[in-house]
C-alpha cells in the first residue's frame, strides 16, 4: 500500500469521495493519488462536432409510419414516432376492447405497418384484430431483438421495436394464409387428441401388466383387432384364457394356445377397474378423432381445386401398409390433398398421406413464399448453420427448432433407412460414416429439396432403386480418384478385380 498524506494506507481509511473535499493538500499530494482529484475544467469554448441529420442517404428511413408492440399476457406496450402523439408511448389492455381502441389510436397517429414481439399465444388476438383493420402486422422473431443493451423493460422493448421497424431492420416471421390457419388449427389439434389417446394406451399396459397379463408379447399391438376384442371382453367380465384366445384374428402368427396361455393371471378388480376407465378414455378420445376429421374435410372442401381427380385419377400408391396406422384419419386425404395441390407427394419414399398433410398445414400451398430451395430448407432447420469467427468455422450444427414440418420430414427420412430406394441407400451410407442422427438430417434435408422441386415445378418423383444410387455413387468416387491422380501427374487405369477361383 501507498502511504497517504495522513499516514495512513490509501484505500484502508480514507474513503474515495473524500478526495474531492481536500483543496489545501497541494504538492504534498502523492503522484500515485493525484489522478483522482477533480480537474479543472476549461473554459474555453470547445467547437461542436457536426451531427447527422436523421434519415440521411446513409441511413433511409424505410417505414416512417411504423409502430413497436410488445405483447404480454395482461398488457400490451406501444410505441409510435415522437412527432404523431403527445404520449408516443402507451399501455393498452389485453381485452377485446382494448385491442379495438389500440386500433383507433394507431389510426388516428397515421400509422401502416406494425412490428409485435411475442412469446406463446399471447400474439393471436392482436395480429388479428390489427390485420382486420388493414395494419401490415409483421411478427418478429424474439431471438432477433433481444440483444438490446441497457435496461430491459416493456417501455424500452416497443420503443426499440419501433426504431428497428423504421428503418427495415426487421424481418416478419412465416405465417400463411388463413385458409391455411385454419386448416392448421384442425390438424394441430387432432395430433394433441392422437397423444392424448396414446397416454391411454399406456394405461392399459400398465393395467395388465399388474394383472400379469403377457398380451404385448403374443400380439404386436394390443389396439389391433385381436388385442381390443379380448380387452373389452376381459373389462365384460369374462376370464377364460380358452375363450379369450378364440377371439384371435386369422391374421396373428401366434396359436391359440400361446395366447392363452399369456392371458393367465391375476384378475383383481381394481386392476380391472382401471383397464376399464383407459378402455373408456380411449374410446372417447377417437370419438373426438372422427368428430375433428369431419371438421378437417369440410375445410378441405372450402379449397380450389388445382387438379380433378376423376379427369386425372391418381397413380396407385407405391408403399402400401399391411394394416392401417391406428391414427389414420377416415378422409381420404390423399385424395383431396392431390385436389388442392395438384401434385401426389406420397410417391416420395417415407410418405403417406399424414406426413403430406402436416407438411402442407405447416407450409401452406403457395411454394412462392420461399424464394429457393434453400430458403426453405433453411426455414426447416435443415440445412447446417454455419458460425464463422475470424475466418475460422467454429460450429456447423443446424439450429434448434420447433417446425412440426421439419419433424415431419425426419420420421419419413427414418422410415426410408431400410427400404430399398435411393434414399435408403443414401441413409445406409451417411449413417455407416456419420451416425444415425445425422444420417437422419442428412436424408430430410435431401427429402426436402425434392419436395420443394415436386412443389414448385409440378413434377412427379420417379424412384430408381438403391442399385441405381449406389452404381451412381460409385462413378462418383472411381471419377474423383482419377481426376485426383491426374493432378498429381499420374495416369491410372481401372480394372475390375478378377473373381478368385476356387
Amino acid at each position: 500500500m501507498v502511504p497517504g498524506v495522513f499516514g495512513c494506507p490509501i484505500g484502508d481509511s480514507i474513503p474515495f469521495r473524500r478526495l474531492s473535499n481536500q483543496t489545501d493538500l497541494g504538492q504534498n499530494v502523492p503522484h500515485t493519488i493525484q489522478g483522482v482529484l477533480p480537474m479543472k475544467q476549461d473554459k474555453r469554448k470547445k467547437k461542436a462536432l457536426p451531427q447527422k441529420k436523421s434519415g440521411s442517404s446513409s441511413f433511409p428511413m424505410i417505414n416512417k409510419d411504423a409502430a413497436g408492440i410488445d405483447i404480454g399476457s395482461g398488457e400490451h406496450w406501444v410505441a409510435v414516432p415522437e412527432d404523431r402523439d403527445e404520449e408516443p408511448i402507451r399501455s393498452f389492455g389485453c381485452f377485446t376492447s382494448d385491442l379495438h381502441a389500440m386500433a383507433r389510436w394507431l389510426k388516428k397517429c397515421g400509422i401502416t405497418t406494425v412490428a409485435m414481439e411475442s412469446t406463446g399465444v399471447y400474439w393471436i388476438p392482436p395480429y388479428q384484430i390489427l390485420e382486420e383493420n388493414g395494419f401490415e402486422v409483421r411478427l418478429v422473431n424474439a431471438t432477433h431483438v433481444k440483444n438490446v443493451p441497457g435496461r430491459k423493460s416493456d417501455v424500452s422493448d416497443c420503443r426499440w421495436l419501433q426504431r428497428l421497424h423504421t428503418f427495415g431492420l426487421l424481418s416478419r416471421s412465416f405465417r400463411p394464409d388463413n385458409q391455411i390457419c385454419i386448416l392448421r388449427s384442425y390438424w394441430r389439434h387432432r395430433e394433441n387428441l392422437v397423444r392424448y389417446a396414446s397416454d391411454h394406451i399406456r394405461h392399459m399396459q400398465k393395467a395388465l401388466t399388474q394383472m400379469n397379463l403377457h398380451l404385448h408379447k403374443v400380439l404386436s399391438d394390443i389396439t389391433g383387432v385381436t388385442g381390443m376384442k379380448i380387452i373389452r371382453a376381459i373389462v365384460r367380465g369374462e376370464r377364460d384364457p380358452q375363450k379369450l384366445a378364440l377371439m384371435r384374428d386369422r391374421g396373428v402368427k401366434n396359436t391359440p394356445e400361446e395366447i392363452a396361455k399369456a392371458l393367465e393371471g391375476d384378475y383383481r378388480e381394481e386392476h380391472v377397474f382401471v383397464l376399464s376407465q383407459a378402455v373408456e378414455l380411449y374410446d372417447f378420445y377417437h370419438a373426438k378423432i372422427d368428430a375433428c376429421d369431419q371438421e378437417i374435410e369440410r375445410c378441405l372442401h372450402s379449397f380450389d381445386t388445382k387438379i380433378d381427380p376423376a379427369l386425372n385419377p391418381l397413380p396407385p400408391p407405391k408403399h402400401r401398409r399391411n394394416k392401417p396406422l391406428g391414427n389414420q384419419s377416415f378422409v381420404d386425404l390423399r385424395t383431396e390433398l392431390y385436389r388442392v395441390s395438384g401434385i401426389d407427394f406420397t410417391q416420395l419414399p417415407g410418405f403417406d398421406a399424414l406426413t403430406v398433410q402436416t407438411i402442407l398445414s405447416e407450409i401452406g400451398l403457395d411454394s412462392g413464399r420461399f424464394p429457393t430451395e434453400k430458403h426453405f430448407v433453411s426455414w426447416l432447420g435443415l440445412c447446417p448453420n454455419n458460425r464463422i469467427t475470424g475466418g475460422e468455422v467454429k460450429s456447423t450444427k443446424t439450429k434448434k427448432t420447433n417446425n412440426r414440418a421439419a419433424a415431419a420430414f425426419r420420421m419419413a427420412a427414418q422410415s426410408v433407412g431400410n427400404s430399398k430406394s435411393g434414399f435408403g441407400g443414401f441413409y445406409r451410407r451417411i449413417r455407416a460414416r456419420l451416425g444415425a442422427p445425422k444420417a437422419i438430417t442428412a436424408t430430410a434435408h435431401k427429402l426436402a429439396r425434392i419436395f420443394y422441386r415436386m412443389w414448385t415445378t409440378g413434377q412427379s418423383y420417379l424412384d430408381m432403386g438403391a442399385d441405381y444410387y449406389e452404381n451412381r455413387y460409385k462413378e462418383r468416387v472411381l471419377h474423383n480418384i482419377t481426376r485426383r491422380a491426374r493432378e498429381l501427374g499420374y495416369e491410372v487405369t481401372l480394372q475390375p478385380l478378377a473373381e478368385r477361383v476356387a
